[in-house]
């Protein structure tokens, strides 16, 4: 089974608690029957697939944000799908260990957040990613290091997040946690 086929098979089995989730989950099952393989390659088009890791305390308290060079924004750690990278969810772990210098472990292999989202120019060729969100847990007691794709890391409470997030972000999360809670 390819790399994408066995993603699509984790979004179908997926069952988002919010409907905005699951009508773009269903979006991202069509992107990938048109694209295939090429979906999770950063050279397979403009337009792809990435894995991101919202780094939650066990608590649920606080979320670990690294301040996107790029971006000029802070948001969770995460990046593009690599070529050995086994699934989408694990480049999201790895993504989430280089850049947060933390030992962190998957909570699970379904996503928690699905969130298209258009790019600058800033992103070179890359027009728009499909971001697919997954759970981790640290203590807050772990120190992040910085990586050279970010500025800054730093740990927040969910509930006094900073003000350069994106504008959507404090709605993501508040959709990631409310995925995470029942299953806690």
């Amino acid at each position: 089974m390819t790399r994408a086929a066995a993603f699509h098979a984790d979004l179908r089995a997926w069952e988002p608690r919010s409907p905005e989730q699951a009508a773009l989950r269903d979006r991202y099952l069509d992107f990938l029957d048109i694209h295939g393989e090429d979906s999770l390659r950063r050279d397979g088009g403009p337009e792809h697939v990435t894995g991101s890791c919202f780094v939650l305390t066990p608590d649920l308290t606080h979320v670990l944000l690294c301040y996107h060079r790029k971006g000029q924004f802070w948001v969770q750690v995460g990046g593009h799908v690599e070529a050995d990278d086994a699934s989408v969810a694990d480049g999201a772990l790895r993504e989430a260990r280089e850049e947060s210098g933390l030992d962190v472990a998957a909570w699970r292999t379904r996503p928690a957040d699905l969130h298209r989202h258009e790019l600058g120019s800033a992103f070179g060729r890359c027009t728009a990613h499909w971001d697919v969100g997954y759970v981790s847990f640290a203590p807050r007691d772990m120190v992040p290091a910085v990586s050279d794709e970010s500025d800054d890391v730093a740990w927040f409470a969910v509930d006094d997040l900073p003000a350069e997030v994106p504008p959507d972000f404090p709605q993501r999360l508040a959709t990631v946690l409310d995925e995470v809670r029942p299953h806690l």
